[in-house]
């Protein structure tokens, strides 16, 4: 057993020790072609090496595209909630506390979501709204979050597939390594056709961070990662839903 622990610790120390070999090749490869990129931080570059295997050649590239897609998407640096009128009035969206390794928590109220004049785009900023927000939330050394999606009276109404991908491929292509772990509960039998839609787009990494959560162990599955202070009152915890805006 002892053996088994040691060859673990070697392991990780050498995993460790070819990823800060990495993000120097990564940070010099990347800096040549946008010197922007200086600006970034190690535990960025660091995350989108490992989403792509520690490979420096296919990270480098996903991160420049993600530099390029950031500066023409959003030309100011950030999204305004004016830019947002449609998807902030249907107030889905909320941010509260933070689970016991101190990742903020999200809740989506997915009954809430409703195609609108606005139409993709502003979803879409959204979206990356909502990533600004948490990412501003995020404590020192840590760099992922949590999402508890409520589909709790969902129907084929708030179905929205081309929304789903869109966001799916938002977090998977521009912010890797962020989702922490996807708690789906209240979920109806009839969400599961969208599901069979959606869920060939999601990749592995991404499958298995996604939990769906039985009705009957929904507050014990919770408290089994976030404390009872920090869980809404909802879920049976103490703290109120607070809506994305205003957090």
């Amino acid at each position: 057993m002892m053996m088994s622990s040691n060859n673990m610790e070697c392991s990780a120390k050498a995993r460790e020790e070819e990823e800060i070999t990495k993000i120097s090749l990564m940070r010099s490869l990347v800096e040549t072609q946008d010197p922007s990129s200086k600006e970034v931080d190690d535990m960025t570059i660091r995350r989108f090496l490992r989403a792509r295997e520690l490979d420096v050649e296919k990270a480098s590239s996903m991160f420049l595209k993600y530099l390029k897609w950031r500066r023409s998407f959003v030309p100011n640096g950030f999204i305004s909630p004016s830019e947002l009128t449609h998807e902030i009035q249907q107030n889905k969206m909320f941010l509260q506390g933070s689970d016991n390794k101190g990742r903020p928590i999200s809740v989506l109220l997915a009954a809430r979501h409703f195609q609108h004049n606005g139409g993709l785009d502003e979803f879409k900023r959204f979206i990356l709204y909502i990533f600004d927000k948490i990412l501003a939330r995020m404590p020192p050394g840590q760099d992922k979050f949590i999402v508890i999606g409520d589909l709790d009276g969902w129907g084929y109404a708030n179905c929205d597939i081309r929304a789903y991908l869109a966001a799916l491929s938002l977090l998977q292509d521009y912010y890797p390594e962020r989702l922490g772990k996807m708690f789906i509960v209240h979920a109806p039998y009839v969400f599961m056709a969208a599901w069979k839609i959606v869920h060939p787009f999601i990749d592995v990494k991404t499958r298995k961070k996604i939990v769906f959560v039985e009705n009957k162990s929904l507050k014990s599955t919770l408290l089994e990662e976030i404390d009872e202070s920090q869980l809404p009152e909802m879920y049976g915890g103490t703290l109120p839903l607070i809506p994305i805006q205003d957090s």
